[in-house]
């Protein structure tokens, strides 16, 4: 059984070559949609939305958008479909529920920056995880990019010039880390046999059963407003970020992903990723008046730079013959 990873990296020739290309333009598109979605959950948390109702909202309009893309692309292999109702459900619950429900609670509690920076420790976390459970030792320019990427957090963080960090937002957010790493290793998995469409589409609607579920039963804190919400400076209605959330940041965001996880393999996907802290940063400039310091830009071309690196190592690794893909459980 091919093992989570499929981390191909090529030369940029050929079939695989396309391929990457196209996998990288999707993982741009996902993390600029993804990127979206803090500011517009901090401007209708300004007028009374709960992180819980939010997430909710969004993610079952995420799923009205994707679940016809699914089923078309399932052709009736409904079987397949059965036998994976348990990663569903467990995508959904982790990938789904926990990731966005997590960093929304965060952003409630700090600024977008700083909380997305945080939760994207994943793609160091994926790179441990594959490690340990599959012996995928990275190379050496790998390690230098997630150490890259790593110092970049710390200056992003600002923590040595005496910047604040509210606890419990931290907590939240390294909640949403385990979600977003568990993201990238199922979307990079081609064992379950089900079409990433297919995958992304039965999340989001397992995960918004979940959450529908904990609202129920009270665990989920709901309240919502009609009250206009604040954008970029211009007083909007409150179901135009409703809106976005769940057909841009949701609904899109995650068909791309998933699409992108497929083509570049869990680590190459989950370090491109990091694009999106770069882009959230920026929207919360754009829509919600969050500005980073100098020493938070900084930081953020640190990551950049991280991500370069482990791009090269990846292709370095191919290079020299190592394997980087289709390990054997």
């Amino acid at each position: 059984m091919s093992a989570l990873t499929h981390d191909e990296a090529v030369s940029g020739q050929g079939a695989a070559g396309q391929r990457t290309a196209a996998g990288i333009l999707l993982a741009l598109a996902s993390a600029l949609t993804f990127g979206l979605s803090g500011s517009f959950a901090s401007s209708l948390f300004d007028t009374g939305w709960t992180p819980g109702t939010t997430a909710l909202v969004r993610s079952a309009i995420g799923a009205a958008v994707a679940v016809p893309f699914g089923l078309a692309a399932l052709r009736g292999r409904w079987g397949v479909l059965r036998a994976n109702l348990g990663l569903l459900t467990a995508y959904g619950l982790l990938a789904v529920t926990g990731a966005q429900f997590c960093y929304f609670m965060a952003v409630e509690r700090m600024e977008v920056g700083p909380a997305l920076l945080i939760e994207y420790t994943a793609p160091a976390a994926v790179v441990g995880w594959l490690w340990a459970r599959y012996g995928q030792r990275p190379g050496p320019v790998t390690v230098l990019g997630a150490l890259l990427a790593a110092s970049g957090l710390v200056l992003v963080l600002d923590l040595a010039g005496g910047a604040s960090l509210d606890a419990g937002g931290v907590a939240w957010a390294l909640l949403a880390m385990t979600g977003a790493a568990t993201y990238f290793l199922v979307n990079a998995d081609h064992s379950s046999g089900l079409p990433p469409v297919t995958l992304a589409a039965g999340g989001l609607l397992f995960g918004t059963v979940l959450m529908g579920g904990l609202a129920l039963v009270h665990v989920l804190p709901m309240g919502a407003s009609t009250a206009d919400v604040v954008l970029a400076g211009h007083r909007t209605a409150w179901w135009v970020p409703v809106v976005l959330l769940g057909v841009v940041t949701c609904g899109v965001a995650y068909l791309t992903g998933v699409a992108a996880g497929r083509l570049l393999g869990a680590r190459l996907g989950a370090f491109i990723a990091l694009f999106e802290v770069v882009a959230g940063v920026g929207f919360a400039w754009v829509f919600v008046d969050e500005l980073p310091t100098g020493v938070q830009l900084l930081g953020g071309l640190l990551i950049l730079a991280g991500v370069v690196a482990v791009r090269l190592g990846e292709e370095r690794v191919v290079a020299s013959g190592e394997p980087t893909d289709a390990v054997e459980d």
